[in-house]
């Protein structure tokens, strides 16, 4: 015994050596970006021609040929239109595409139809207009928005601009309302005109209603933009993009980049950092790029788009039929609310059934004990518990099926997760160890994990434009993790670390956690993967403190100062690494710090708080504060019994822990609200209660003397008035 002694001591090191190492590799794994150059051809004149409300199934070979024609010759891509306005109007459009960034023309709230395009213009002089209401909502923008966007940011940044239509008067005009040259409507013979300024901007009109009225006012546009090709100068880029929506219903719409260097592909930018997917802000900068501008310094949202290949040559086989990415988004933004306000619904009423459950759960001495529950009724809870706890990620898993092409979707939808749901209910509930305490737990954090880890190694598809994932529409993500799948698998994989690291010696219990851990900050952060560093940073924190007390024992100062510094220490080496790459190539970590550094960042802050605000209202947010309730019952109340869970599992409390610090951290940092915390919730907080029930059942267990019971609650135990004797289960 004694010589094995030193040999254990003499490799006391390994753990912290292993710790290092890993948490190095998560530093290096977040370092790696992927190129994101911009081209370097450049044209002689940009013409922009904007349609609001125009979308892809607009368009078609024989009633639509010049804008067919511009999709099969350039690059296209689906346009997000997301404005300072809940409802991007035309005007709104128009005025963000002026702007590079997020702005509105008018705050009012959209009922029904937007209102239409028309602007105060004035024309004293016949060359150029002037705009005298555009000064009043540059004011409006700057004082009651948080995206700092100047409205006449784009003309400035030109030595000259042509606007012609109301529309594109808004997009041209400068801060103070003047627009360089300006012609109400298309002349019949617009030859020349188009090379008189550099940077020229078409409304086309407005695309609305549906059937034969669409049909024409498709057309029209049509013609209108075959007489601009029919004029535009040599070596000029056009730029065609349906720059607003028409209704409260919000869609993804045409962009269209065809000259120069923007051959047959597909459009994308670094904002997006997903093929075939720009912003509207992302047009602004794009168009001083081609013209070989530089972009004004802090003014512009968005990101200079690129081309990338692999396209197919048909509009037709890439943005319709099944390719039709718009009509997947408006079913999943039609589907999600419910989706998660019935979650939200069907777990509150499994907390209220479990609480007296729990409290009949743990068996009392004394003949005056409550009877416990029947063992089907706690089966079948404890089935339902699974189920619901593996409802978000089957939600993922059905977006790998087209239901968003059904007749019925949302019975199609339903029908798919509620089958995926009960195949994994099933698989869990006949494994062979389900017996065991924390088996439930581990097997549905495994499949949460492995859920988010294969969608994030193919693309994110399944999060893009899902139930359970991020919708483009919004444009607030289009690539990686979402704050839902963030919470899934910020939950699924600190409570699988937590139940390995159960399994083995104390010492080597922080070891487990942060291999685990690492493994999560490189999925989360990657920009190939999660592409989220601001939810790398909270992850390291997460893992920081389940790594500290997974040993046992209570967060202590010193525990918790050594978990901030090695989480300080891992946010603040990847931003450094991140601020090294050009301002362009940044991820959103190095983008904050520089605006922190050069007195920038109060925007991003008011945007983060704006954002955390508004994200309150959703059903998430019930998930969060259900689960929280449940687990504080459990925990602080006579019958909860998570105390006990948590002294004889402490590695499963480490787990919480971290799982409570990362949510939190991500909620706040990305302006997530609870919406990160509710996912974590609606995965962990039923398996959680499901292992309490189960360390209730055993809480009373002991040796008994001859003659005593444990009252009407024992299972199975009884005293007959003939007999003393005690009969013992089989």
């Amino acid at each position: 015994m004694k010589a094995v002694l030193p040999s254990l001591k003499g490799r006391s090191w390994v753990p912290y050596l292993l710790v290092a190492l890993t948490v190095a590799a998560s530093l290096a794994g977040l370092t790696v970006r992927p190129a994101t150059g911009v081209g370097e051809e450049t044209a002689d004149y940009v013409i922009v021609a904007g349609a609001a409300g125009l979308r892809w199934d607009d368009l078609d070979p024989q009633r639509t040929p010049a804008l067919w024609q511009e999709a099969r010759a350039g690059a296209i891509g689906w346009l997000s239109v997301r404005s300072a306005h809940a409802t991007t109007c035309p005007d709104d459009g128009w005025l963000t595409l002026g702007a590079g960034n997020f702005a509105v023309w008018d705050a009012d709230r959209v009922t029904g139809q937007c209102r239409p395009v028309a602007p105060a213009i004035e024309q004293p002089d016949g060359i150029g207009a002037n705009l005298p209401e555009l000064a009043g909502v540059v004011r409006s923008n700057a004082d009651d928005q948080p995206f700092n966007a100047v409205p006449g940011a784009l003309a400035e940044s030109n030595r000259c601009t042509y606007a012609v239509g109301a529309g594109a008067a808004i997009a041209a005009a400068r801060p103070f309302g003047r627009v360089d040259r300006y012609a109400a409507t298309l002349p019949a013979d617009p030859t020349g005109l188009f090379g008189i300024c550099q940077l020229n901007l078409v409304d086309l009109g407005t695309i609305s209603g549906s059937g034969a009225v669409r049909q024409s006012q498709v057309a029209q546009a049509d013609a209108t933009l075959a007489r601009v090709l029919a004029a535009r100068p040599p070596r000029s880029l056009v730029v065609v993009a349906g720059v607003g929506d028409t209704d409260t219903t919000s869609r993804l719409h045409v962009a269209i980049a065809e000259g120069p260097g923007w051959d047959n592909g597909w459009l994308t930018s670094p904002g997006t950092g997903r093929e075939g997917y720009v912003q509207l802000v992302d047009l602004a900068p794009t168009i001083l790029t081609a013209l070989g501008r530089p972009a004004p310094d802090g003014l512009f949202g968005g990101r200079t788009a690129t081309v990338t290949g692999g396209r197919p040559v048909d509009p037709a086989d890439a943005v319709l039929g099944r390719h039709d990415a718009n009509q997947r988004a408006g079913a999943q933004l039609g589907i999600a609310g419910t989706f998660f306000l019935g979650l939200a619904i069907v777990q509150i009423a499994l907390f209220i059934l479990v609480v007296p459950l729990m409290i009949r759960a743990r068996r009392h001495a004394g003949p005056t004990g409550p009877a416990s529950p029947s063992r089907l009724l706690v089966r079948v809870t404890e089935v339902l518990l699974i189920a619901s706890g593996l409802t978000i990620p089957a939600a993922l898993l059905a977006d790998a099926v087209p239901w968003w092409r059904a007749g019925h979707p949302v019975i199609v939808f339903a029908s798919l997760t509620f089958a995926l749901v009960a195949a994994g209910t099933a698989a869990i509930r006949f494994a062979p160890r389900y017996g065991r305490t924390l088996w439930p737990l581990g097997l549905v954090a495994g499949a949460a994990v492995a859920v988010i880890t294969v969608d994030l190694f193919t693309g994110a598809e399944l999060q893009l434009n899902g139930v359970a994932g991020y919708s483009a529409i919004e444009g607030s993500r289009y690539v990686g993790l979402g704050s839902v799948g963030l919470g899934v698998f910020v939950a699924g994989a600190l409570v699988v670390a937590g139940c390995l690291a159960q399994q083995v010696r104390r010492r080597w219990r922080p070891v487990v956690v942060v291999l685990i851990g690492g493994f999560a900050v490189i999925m989360v952060g990657s920009p190939y993967l999660g592409a989220d560093p601001v939810g790398a940073v909270a992850v390291t924190g997460g893992v920081c403190v389940a790594a500290a007390i997974s040993t046992g024992g209570w967060l202590t100062f010193p525990r918790f100062a050594w978990a901030t510094v090695a989480a300080v220490a891992v946010t603040i080496g990847f931003a450094v690494l991140d601020l090294r790459r050009p301002e362009q190539e940044r991820g959103t970590l190095g983008r904050f710090v520089t605006e922190l550094f050069d007195g920038s960042a109060g925007p991003a802050i008011q945007r983060a708080a704006s954002s955390s605000g508004h994200a309150l209202d959703s059903p998430l947010t019930l998930l969060a504060l259900a689960g929280a309730l449940m687990l504080a019952f459990s925990q602080f109340s006579a019958w909860g019994g998570l105390n006990r869970v948590f002294g004889l599992h402490p590695a499963l409390r480490a787990a919480l822990g971290g799982t409570t610090v990362a949510v939190l951290i991500a909620g706040v940092l990305q302006g997530a609200g609870f919406g990160v915390a509710g996912a974590a919730a609606a995965v962990a907080v039923p398996l959680l209660v499901l292992t309490t029930m189960r360390v209730l059942e055993h809480a009373a267990d002991r040796t008994r003397p001859e003659g005593e019971t444990d009252g009407p609650g024992g299972p199975g135990l009884t005293r007959t008035t003939s007999s003393p004797d005690v009969r013992v289960p089989s």
